[in-house]
């Protein structure tokens, strides 16, 4: 029988919120609440779900086995920091920190306690659902498109962190090698940060990744080519078209599976299982997620931000 957890989320904002849920939907978990500077909110979220709203990180801490922080990703750091600190294993959306230094802290101090560290790459989950984690060959090229409108959701960050970040801990995922070169050309129209980036990434093993992201578009993009040895994959995630002329035995229906149709569920479980000693890793551990975070500040500053 699996430990029964109790978790609490940090961030009662729109992803707070569907963390909440899926805590709140698990049989093996008991939700416990919702810390967020806006107590109102927070109550809100955790009193529609039969949790406790917290007028402090420390009080709700206090309480719980595990935490996900999903609160602007300006202060991921900080709360993260806190939870690890306390003892507590601890799920952070993407990216995990917004300065490596910071990223690198969160490691260190989740080694340190003996505790989970995970992040919120959910296009893990997908990747793996569609087969392409388990290539015996490596990219050749590498190409995404990341659009989206403007919104006013998570812009303390650059479009970068936001959404090309998703592309690159793929790309690094699928590759395992060093970049050696980084190209960027970027604009910003909102400001203070970059909304819309395209970047040119070499790396060790000669492969070259392509990535576009915008949150100014006129309309939502999400395609993704790869050209391997043996032949092309290209996705268009809007359309729901898939080609493959690869040997390889891709799942073109991969939105149809469980893992498909509910990443951050399979994330979270991921997570969980980790927690309970029943899996040795999460989807996506602090490690791989500070990697991802080093390139793309490596893409910021590139691009003279």
């Amino acid at each position: 029988m699996s430990i029964k957890l109790r978790a609490g989320v940090v961030g009662a904002g729109s992803f707070g919120g569907h963390h909440a849920r899926k805590y709140a939907g698990l049989e093996d978990v008991t939700f416990v609440g919702v810390f967020d500077p806006d107590v109102q909110r927070a109550g809100a979220l955790a009193g529609g779900l039969g949790g406790e709203a917290f007028e402090d990180l420390a009080s709700l801490l206090a309480k719980v086995d595990v935490v996900t922080v999903a609160s602007p990703a300006s202060v991921h750091a900080e709360a993260a920091l806190a939870a690890l600190n306390a003892g507590k294993s601890v799920y952070v959306e993407k990216p995990l920190a917004t300065r490596l230094e910071d990223a690198d802290r969160l490691v260190q101090a989740a080694a340190k306690a003996g505790v989970v560290l995970a992040c919120g790459h959910q296009e893990r989950i997908v990747s793996a659902a569609m087969g392409l984690l388990d290539l015996p060959e490596a990219p050749l090229f590498l190409e995404s498109v990341r659009f989206q409108p403007w919104g006013p959701r998570n812009t303390d960050v650059s479009c970068v962190l936001d959404l090309m970040i998703h592309d690159i801990d793929l790309a690094l995922t699928m590759s395992h090698a060093e970049p050696l070169t980084v190209e960027a050309e970027a604009r910003i129209t909102h400001g203070p940060f970059i909304d819309e980036a395209t970047a040119e990434i070499t790396l060790a093993d000669g492969a070259t990744l392509k990535l576009c992201a915008s949150r100014i578009a006129e309309t939502r993009q999400r395609r993704m080519r790869i050209v391997l040895p043996s032949g092309e994959v290209e996705v268009d995630f809007v359309a729901r078209t898939f080609v493959n002329t690869t040997p390889f035995d891709l799942n073109a229906d991969f939105a149809d599976t469980p893992t498909g149709r509910d990443p951050l569920g399979a994330s979270v479980s991921a997570f969980l299982a980790a927690v309970r000693g029943e899996a040795p890793r999460p989807a996506v551990t602090g490690e791989e997620a500070a990697r991802a975070l080093d390139l793309a500040l490596a893409v910021e500053m590139a691009a003279g931000y």
